[in-house]
């Protein structure tokens, strides 16, 4: 697949696009009660904390929802690919939209693993089974 498009990087969300250079998805937690953030807030919605810093992830999860795209919405991503809401391991209600890759048959319950697809200085987080 070609180069994805970078994403800008800034204060908030530099964390979770720069991870993957070591491999890591990193999302961000709240100190005081645990709960993962995403996407990135700078206050927890479950107890009003501003302790929020960005973890390390297990990578794993699986597929909540997706879609087949069949339709050329940028001519740096040709089509088809699949778009997916995956739910990580870490949370029940913690998801991520990201594509799958390197998959054939998606469906809803299968279990996948981030890979990082690099996009200027940023790691774009794809899954695959």
């Amino acid at each position: 697949m070609p180069e994805r498009p970078p994403p800008v990087l800034t204060e908030g969300t530099a964390a979770f696009w720069t991870g993957g250079a070591e491999g890591e998805l990193r999302i961000c937690r709240c100190r005081s009660c645990g709960w993962w953030l995403h996407p990135p807030q700078p206050v927890c919605r479950r107890c009003r904390s501003r302790d929020i810093v960005p973890e390390p992830t297990s990578g794993r999860g699986t597929v909540w929802s997706f879609t087949v795209n069949r339709y050329p919405w940028s001519a740096d991503i040709p089509p088809p690919y699949v778009l997916a809401e995956v739910e990580l391991e870490e949370q029940a209600g913690l998801r991520l939209l990201t594509a799958i890759v390197d998959c054939p048959d998606v469906w809803i319950g299968i279990p996948v693993t981030v890979r990082f697809d690099r996009a200027g200085d940023a790691w774009i987080p794809v899954f695959a089974p």
